[in-house]
Parts: structure tokens; sequence; C-alpha cells
């Protein structure tokens, strides 16, 4: 396994809807990731149902892996604080060791980068589990500087679906 640079380090903070993160402010998140027996714990107490879908995951600002059950929010898995990329990820057992199977960085709550790659990569590599080498569903968030909505940008159409403006083509998502 391959170690990864932790070239991206920006630090998203939290932009999504204010009640959500007053709730999750000063919790612990969700569970830290530091071995493939961490995560083996962990999907031991979810029903076989919750194992079989996606999760919600962090990478918290320490370079750590957190996850939660997927319909949880992301700002309640980081615990409120920023983190270095959020998304979903879905696991598997092989006969290697865990395998992450899918992974994205679907989280409108954060909007990080598909550049924030490199750090889940590290994350995912210091737990010992192994993945893909990029997300498998990566996605551009943009805010409209017209309306101030927030846009994920399809076939790179930079084209604000709100009120047809143009998004800008560097990532704006927290101004």
């Amino acid at each position: 396994m391959a170690q990864v640079a932790m070239g991206h380090q920006r630090p998203y903070r939290y932009i999504g809807p204010a009640d959500m993160f007053a709730a999750a402010s000063g919790e612990d998140g969700g569970r830290r990731i530091d071995s493939a027996g961490d995560l083996a714990e962990w999907l031991a107490t979810l029903s076989p149902a919750e194992r079989a879908e996606p999760h919600t995951f962090v990478v918290d600002v320490a370079g750590g892996l957190r996850l939660a059950p997927r319909r949880s929010e992301h700002v309640a898995c980081a615990g409120g604080r920023p983190v270095l990329s959020a998304g979903e990820i879905t696991f598997a057992r092989q006969d290697t060791g865990w395998t992450v199977t899918e992974v994205s960085n679907q989280s409108t709550g954060y909007c990080p980068e598909p550049s924030s790659w490199p750090v889940v990569a590290a994350a995912c590599e210091r737990a010992g589990l192994l993945h893909p080498g990029g997300f498998t569903t990566a996605f551009e968030f943009r805010r409209c500087s017209a309306c101030c909505q927030l846009t994920i940008v399809k076939d790179d159409d930079f084209t604000c679906a709100a009120c047809g403006g143009e998004l800008p083509t560097a990532w704006n998502a927290s101004r």
C-alpha cells in the first residue's frame, strides 16, 4: 500500500444550517478509526443493513478518519469542528482485510474539493484500510455570486441551477 502525501490540508469549516451546527458543537463526533480492528468493532455495532450502506465520514484536522451512520450529519461526525475532507464511504471485507469500495466528497455541509482526496487516502492508509486510489464519485461545489445559492457543478457546466448565473471556476463554497 503506497503512502499518500498530505498535500491538501485546507481546513473546511461548516457552512450548512446554523441549527445543525449548534446541535453538533461540542460533541465528541463520530467514531475515530485508527485501525482495521477499530473499523470491525464499529461496524459490529450496526445492523446488517446499516453495515451494507455508505457511512458518513470526515477527516479531522489531525488527519484522523471519523465515521458515523449514513443518516448522521457531517457536522455531528466532526463534533462541529473544521475538517480536511468529508463525504460518504462504503467498506467491504476482503481476504486481505477491509477495503474501501466507494468513497465520495458528498457533503453539502462542508463542500470539500476533490483535491482533498490525499488526506482521505492517508487517513485510510494509517488505519490499514485499502482504498480505490481516488474518489469513486467526486463533486465540485460552487456558490453563485449572483444569488448565493450553493450549487453542484455537473458535466463541467458552471451555470447556477437556481438563477442561471455563471458560477466561478475556482472553489468558493465557504464565501
